[in-house]
């Protein structure tokens, strides 16, 4: 199973006129079934007085394949949801859902029409998305004194390196991510930024949003 990949940031908003229909289009980071559902109700909710609120989403799993569905809701079948989901799995991206909210406009598009249609809302929408990667990372703490940590920081930082989470007690300790198998090579960081004096601890690892340097 992938060890990487891209999600959205927030959420973008969109809207496309076709021979008087309204497409307004919503894209959001989603990480499970309640979550895209609950952004689709949400949806529902904002424009109750629409025709339509068609959607797609694909969410990651671990150690499984990407759960993806799609909802036509009320257009013809495969006119809306399978070019929308389409679009979403051009992307590349995962944890995303996208809604496209139709008023109708008096005007048929007919099958072809709904399909570029929806299709093309999510893919102009789909333009205006922000992503960040997720990765599975190596976890790592870091001790060093109050005195010495803003520099230890800068500098692990200006060397790619990502840093999680930080405590502050008797001392400084920053819990770092480090792509698989990098303990070597960051132990040699440390050392090198503190004449010897700091080394990392094993900390598991985890799911982190990681840097283009990471």
């Amino acid at each position: 199973m992938r060890d990487t990949y891209r999600r959205p940031t927030g959420q973008v908003e969109h809207e496309i006129e076709i021979k008087r229909s309204r497409f307004i289009t919503l894209i959001g980071r989603v990480t499970n079934e309640e979550e895209a559902r609950a952004f689709i109700d949400a949806a529902r909710q904002r424009f109750p007085d629409a025709r339509h609120h068609c959607s797609a989403y694909v969410y990651h799993v671990d150690d499984a394949n990407p759960v993806e569905r799609s909802s036509d809701d009320g257009e013809p079948s495969g006119t809306a949801g399978k070019p929308m989901l389409d679009v979403v799995n051009g992307s590349g991206m995962l944890d995303i859902c996208a809604v496209v909210v139709r008023y109708f406009g008096g005007i048929k598009l007919g099958a072809g029409g709904l399909v570029h249609a929806y299709g093309g809302a999510v893919s102009e929408a789909m333009e205006k998305v922000e992503a960040v990667t997720r990765a599975r990372r190596e976890l790592y703490t870091v001790e060093c004194p109050h005195a010495t940590a803003g520099r230890l920081e800068a500098d692990l930082r200006g060397r790619g390196i990502d840093i999680t989470d930080t405590e502050y007690g008797a001392a400084v300790t920053f819990t770092v991510a480090v792509r698989p198998g990098g303990l070597d090579a960051l132990q040699a960081m440390l050392a090198a930024l503190s004449q010897g004096e700091i080394s990392a601890r094993e900390a598991g690892s985890a799911w982190v949003e990681v840097g283009s340097g990471s």
